[in-house]
């Protein structure tokens, strides 16, 4: 495929909102993962992706639009997995599992009651980028945008909860308040990406570009700014290639990610043997 069959693929409408809710989305997923990864809270990324499976199933059980309903259910579940790790000392890997498990099994229940939707279901298991309408992007601009204000007018607070919870509480600062913070942005970060990743893919987008990002040890603010470009670099080259050689959106993205982060890990070891 030559740069002008590339440049005619450009002009047609569904390409133009893959790239634009893409890039939206590799922004927002930049911003929450370093807190999420240098606290170790990632995988609630990977449990409310779960989440969202069994959302995604019930919303079209019901013939509704499956981001609608899934930013209610899926941040109801983020908080709930705070309330059980908090409240009932049972760790927040152990909520993760318990809240993911039972979704699973809610999704996987709730498509056994309609065969009409497995091939709507699977597009939104691994992302389809055929399936972006003009409300989605309406809709994850708004909530992109929501994600990228609250992580700026947050920013020290989250800084300072991230490196030292415990300073931050003495300091005055509602820890409490800022995990919920969190666990929210994540939920709608999650949602956003079922459009293009898929369910099943959108918490490895989430956590690549930061730690790609932290591999190459630049600070906390160039660590957020160089996850924001490797993202993007990952989100535009893999919606590309997948166009170009017919492989599925989602899973060409994560592996765009995968591969540059095996190249940083060995330019990594390298550097530090020289």
């Amino acid at each position: 495929m030559n740069i002008t069959s590339i440049l005619e693929l450009l002009s047609f409408p569904f390409l133009q909102r893959a790239f634009i809710v893409g890039a939206l989305i590799a922004i927002s997923s930049s911003f929450l993962g370093i807190f999420l990864v240098l606290r170790k809270y990632s995988m609630i990324g990977d449990g409310l992706a779960h989440v969202s499976f069994a959302t995604v199933a019930l919303a079209l059980l019901l013939n509704t639009s499956p981001l609608i309903v899934s930013i209610f259910i899926v941040t109801g579940a983020s908080l709930l997995i705070l309330k059980l790790s908090e409240e009932n000392r049972i760790g927040g890997d152990a909520a993760i599992a318990l809240v993911a498990s039972t979704s699973v099994a809610l999704g996987v229940f709730i498509s056994s009651l309609a065969s009409g939707f497995n091939v709507d279901l699977f597009s939104y298991l691994f992302g389809s980028i055929l399936i972006i309408s003009k409300v989605d992007v309406i809709l994850s601009v708004i909530l992109s945008l929501i994600v990228i204000a609250v992580v700026l007018y947050f920013y020290h607070d989250l800084f300072s909860v991230t490196y030292d919870s415990d300073f931050a509480k003495v300091s005055g600062i509602n820890t409490t308040r800022m995990n919920q913070v969190l666990a929210i942005l994540t939920s709608i970060t999650i949602v956003l990406g079922i459009r293009v990743v898929g369910t099943m893919l959108i918490s490895s987008f989430i956590i690549f570009p930061t730690v790609i990002a932290l591999k190459l040890q630049t600070g906390f603010k160039r660590s957020i700014a160089l996850a924001v470009v490797i993202s993007l670099f990952t989100v535009i080259s893999g919606i590309l290639v997948s166009i170009m050689f017919d492989f599925p959106t989602g899973a060409t993205i994560v592996l765009m990610n995968a591969l540059l982060f095996i190249i940083v890990s060995g330019y990594s070891a390298v550097t530090k043997r020289g």
